[in-house]
């Protein structure tokens, strides 16, 4: 096997905004979507949100555990610039084939208390230690006594392994650290980037995306790691792709995948919705639960192999979290809830088709290869059922 240097990217610059990425986005290549996006069209329009990724790629060929070849990494949203201050949240799984720890005490408790981290499935254990000590560094905890404080963090994951040597356990508390450290508000660069490095998506490559849509006075914005799907099922814009790439092989591939059967189908999918609007708990378990609404409207459906995990959380409240009193927090009426709820639903097929959009081909361990997305061939099939816009 034959090893390049470490590629470690930080995307987003500590006390800078994100460099835009120059892959299109969905938008680009006119595919349509309904609903107002945010000026960024990123879970980044809300607020005070950050987002920061830690991309680790290094050498080619035959697989030698511990060694490589590595396409993998790991992101980071943090709901709150400043200090510690919990924001509400809840949680909901489609399909629990998955893992997003401490999701027991945010449903106990209602609050989210740190970022939410996402990572592949087999360093869920790394980047969870590392978080903590990154916050016991950075003080970045509340102590119930002095030198006395506890943290659960929020760790998701979806499997690279058809790319990675996910065994090798490579990505390492520097990597957490960075990914933490570089968070910025401003664009979201996306695909194969931070956490979803290895992903793969509707037999197709995946991994980060983001998208958001302005409901009124408040915003929704959703970021995802989409791992999940197979070509056949694949929906954009209402259009069945998938089907019509059934045949469809890059330049110099097998079938568009090499070493692909056994994999087909196997992934999960992570979903953070971030919100400005004064929503408590319950109501964001709401819109945690309008995510499948979004991957179904693009073919997804909960697979029995598929980890569909799904955390919402809302900037607003300030100061409703503390530890001796008593706190007066605003409600938004559950009569006024529907427009977020299908907001939810819009900027999730959004930022799954942006993620798709932006990931290129890539040859990861043992030569496996996943392709792209044709963008020219997606953009042929949608002119063909009339739903592509002119760009």
């Amino acid at each position: 096997m034959r090893f390049s240097s470490l590629l470690l990217v930080a995307v987003s610059l500590a006390g800078s905004p994100l460099v835009a990425q120059e892959a299109p986005r969905a938008r680009d290549l006119g595919i349509p979507f309904p609903g107002d996006p945010g000026s960024l069209n990123a879970i980044t329009d809300v607020a005070g949100v950050r987002v920061g990724h830690t991309t680790i790629i290094e050498g080619e060929g035959a697989l030698v555990v511990g060694e490589g070849p590595v396409r993998t990494g790991v992101t980071a949203v943090i709901p709150r610039t400043g200090g510690y201050e919990p924001v509400f949240a809840g949680w909901y799984s489609l399909n629990g084939n998955g893992e997003m720890t401490g999701t027991t005490w945010v449903e106990e408790s209602g609050f989210l208390e740190g970022p939410v981290m996402i990572t592949n499935t087999h360093s869920v254990g790394n980047v969870h230690a590392a978080t903590i000590e990154w916050s016991r560094d950075a003080e970045a905890n509340h102590p119930i006594a002095p030198g006395i404080w506890w943290s659960l963090p929020v760790v998701a994951e979806t499997w690279d392994g058809r790319l990675n040597d996910i065994n090798g356990f490579h990505v390492k508390k520097e990597h957490v650290f960075a990914a933490i450290e570089s968070a910025s508000s401003g664009p979201v660069t996306e695909g194969s980037v931070g956490g979803g490095t290895g992903m793969v998506c509707n037999s197709f490559k995946g991994g980060i995306g983001t998208s958001s849509r302005l409901v009124g006075d408040y915003t929704v914005g959703v970021l995802v790691q989409c791992n999940y799907g197979r070509r056949p099922e694949l929906l954009i814009a209402g259009v069945p792709v998938g089907q019509e790439l059934l045949d469809w092989t890059p330049a110099g591939g097998a079938g568009g995948s090499v070493g692909g059967s056994e994999f087909d189908g196997l992934g999960s999918i992570i979903v953070v919705v971030a919100t400005d609007a004064p929503l408590l708990p319950h109501q964001l378990k709401r819109l945690a639960r309008r995510a499948p609404i979004g991957i179904g409207r693009m073919g997804g459906y909960g697979s029995n192999s598929s980890g569909d995990i799904f955390i919402a959380f809302s900037t607003a409240n300030s100061g409703a979290w503390n530890r001796g009193d008593n706190s007066t927090v605003e409600m938004m009426s559950n009569d006024a809830i529907s427009p977020l709820l299908l907001a939810t639903a819009q900027a999730t097929e959004e930022a799954i088709t942006n993620a798709m959009v932006a990931a290129r081909t890539m040859v990861g361990r043992d030569g496996n290869m996943v392709p792209g997305l044709p963008h020219d061939e997606v953009r042929r099939i949608l002119a063909a059922h009339n739903r592509l816009e002119s760009r």
